[in-house]
């Protein structure tokens, strides 16, 4: 049974920082096809950072430069570091793993039916 299990959501100023855990068990996280989703309310899923099946970092351009994906192999987690945030950073933040076929580039590795696993999510709330 695969099992994703994000941590790390917390309410934060914005210009504050966190950071995101999701550790999985079950499957092995490779160097590709994993990723990082938000949704607000009122709002459809969107991909934060994902990297692709060909093991590229894929970045959505509102966090470009400010949030980071990185992966502890030892520990089968990725994290999300987010810095310098603004409230509109406010959403459950998602992780997900392994696409169903694979998939290259932003415009398809940002869609969310492309991943098979998920999380249950961790809450973000930034106030100003």
């Amino acid at each position: 049974q695969v099992v994703l299990v994000e941590s790390g959501g917390d309410s934060a100023q914005a210009g504050g920082s966190l950071r995101l855990s999701c550790a999985a068990s079950g499957i092995t996280l490779g160097s590709g096809c994993m990723g990082w989703f938000r949704q607000a309310p009122g709002k459809e899923r969107e991909g934060v950072i994902v990297v692709d099946s060909g093991g590229t970092t894929r970045v959505n351009i509102p966090v470009e430069g400010r949030f980071t994906i990185s992966q502890d192999n030892h520990k089968n987690t990725i994290y999300l570091q987010m810095s310098s945030l603004k409230s509109e950073d406010t959403a459950m933040y998602y992780c997900a793993a392994v696409c169903s076929t694979p998939q290259y580039g932003w415009w398809t590795v940002k869609e969310p039916g492309k991943f098979r696993y998920w999380g249950k999510g961790t809450q973000v709330t930034v106030s100003s």
